[in-house]
């Protein structure tokens, strides 16, 4: 059995780039950049970078494009790839990115230097900036007794 499967948690280092390909499907290419930290023998603390090229399809590469912005946080999954290409010169190049299957924007704790406030659709912003869903959701009053529920 194999699995070629990447989960990364990360901020964008550059806006999305929204293009079509021939047959009109839509293709969102952008970059994540994540952070590693630990400790040293000497217990110094250190600190790394990554960067994970990424490519989206359909609707979610519009919906990317449309909502996520340079230092917005997100969480990619999907799969690994590597593209190779002749360039002018002649010689070979190499691009592993990440074709995302799922997508989902992180908190907007960070979301960049855009100086207003977003909102994602099915929110709307209410009162000092706070924001709530549209559709509330109800929950029952009366506590629930586990051995009501069936497994």
């Amino acid at each position: 059995m194999y699995l070629n499967k990447a989960i990364v948690i990360g901020n964008l280092t550059r806006d999305p780039e929204l293009r079509a390909l021939p047959s009109g499907i839509k293709v969102c290419s952008f970059s994540l950049a994540t952070n590693r930290v630990w400790k040293d023998k000497n217990g110094a603390k250190q600190e790394s970078a990554d960067y994970h090229n990424v490519v989206v399809f359909g609707r979610q590469a519009e919906t990317v494009a449309q909502y996520m912005k340079k230092g917005n946080s997100m969480l990619v999954e999907g799969r690994m790839q590597t593209r190779s290409w002749d360039d002018k010169d002649g010689s070979k190049k190499y691009r592993t990115e990440i074709i995302a299957d799922r997508t989902q924007f992180g908190p907007k704790g960070n979301a960049g230097s855009s100086g207003g406030t977003q909102t994602a659709p099915g929110m709307t912003s209410g009162p000092k900036g706070e924001e709530a869903e549209a559709d509330m959701i109800e929950y029952p009053e009366e506590d629930i007794n586990p051995e009501d529920i069936p497994f």
